[in-house]
């Protein structure tokens, strides 16, 4: 009988970062093949040199391209995106081909999710001077996304045990990330997270908004965007039928949805929401993107430069990250 399990999409990320090890990891102990096929997508020489680094050599299906890999009954393929390995490549350094394999993989997997033929996909971490190098303006994962998807609103929803996240905003600076704290972006945000979520399977879920200011503002004396912003953004929900809260004070919102009083906390930017998941559990922290018309995971770290090619990264996160994009694309969402 031919192998029903969903297939995943796995890009190999940055080549000079630890990307291609984790992922080796992940095959050596062989979770993350128990619920769905993979096909993995990036630079055949990272994924040698992979299996050099942790000492083990596996049975991966090498596919010409895609169909090559559908057509066969294969449980893990690879696909390579045909860039040669740079003369001068090392570990741990920004080289322009290593940001061009990244790039590639990220956009043949996306286009194989748009397309359908595809449960899911889930990306190792790039970097984002090695992509500035080989010639692209985008800025992450979720730029390049947008960009081939066509979707104008994205979010990045971030997810741990016991702990889901959402962002207002991701990639902007300090002072661009509060200047975007507007009605209708934090309207927006709340709508995207809330239609994800019933697609994933959450059919009604709780969210809890932080607010921008120490101390939630105050009431004006320390800022005024909880009530000239955001309040009324979470007015708006909840006359479209959200179950909002807020805004709460960002110091307690955190505790209290780990506490199990809400599903979700909209946060008003980058390090506001990270450093809530990561301080309760990095480990197992994963990250997905929302308003996207397909199901994309990935690990919640970066490339690693600094131990990159040491042998030494944890695997733990793209475990996960395969985990719930099985999970979501089963509209099991917990």
């Amino acid at each position: 009988m031919a192998d029903e399990r969903p297939i995943v999409a796995v890009t190999l990320g940055d080549p000079a970062g630890i990307g291609p090890e984790v992922l080796a990891r992940c095959l050596d102990d062989g979770a993350i093949g128990q619920h769905g096929r993979l096909l993995l997508i990036g630079s055949e020489w990272a994924w040698q040199d992979a299996q050099v680094l942790i000492g083990r050599e596996f049975e991966v299906e090498q596919c010409a391209d895609a169909d090559d890999f559908f057509a066969r009954d294969a449980s893990v393929g690879m696909v390579d995106v045909g860039v040669e390995r740079p003369g001068d490549f090392c570990y741990g350094q920004v080289n322009a081909a290593c940001g061009e394999c990244a790039v590639l993989a990220v956009e043949e997997a996306a286009r194989l999710a748009i397309a359908g033929r595809v449960a899911a996909m889930v990306t190792c971490p790039i970097n984002k001077e090695a992509v500035h190098a080989a010639g692209y303006d985008d800025i992450g994962h979720q730029e390049i996304l947008a960009r081939l998807s066509g979707a104008q609103w994205t979010a990045t929803l971030l997810m741990t045990p016991g702990l889901k996240v959402v962002h207002l905003s991701t990639h902007k600076s300090l002072i661009e990330a509060a200047r975007y704290v507007t009605r209708d972006n934090v309207a927006e945000k709340l709508r995207i997270t809330v239609e994800s979520l019933q697609g994933w399977g959450l059919m009604r879920p709780r969210i809890a908004v932080a607010a921008l200011n120490p101390h939630g503002g105050e009431g004006g004396l320390l800022g005024r965007e909880e009530l000239d912003e955001i309040g009324p953004a979470v007015a708006d929900a909840r006359a479209e039928g959200m179950d909002v809260l807020g805004p709460l004070p960002a110091d307690s919102v955190f505790n209290r949805a780990i506490a199990g009083e809400f599903d979700v906390v909209l946060a008003m930017y980058h390090d506001q929401g990270h450093i809530a998941i990561k301080v309760h559990d990095f480990e197992q922290s994963v990250t997905a993107t929302m308003g996207v018309p397909f199901i994309r995971t990935s690990v919640d770290h970066g490339t690693a430069f600094d131990i990159a090619g040491t042998g030494c990264a944890d695997a733990t996160s793209l475990e996960a990250a395969v985990d719930v994009a099985v999970m979501l694309a089963n509209g099991e969402l917990r």
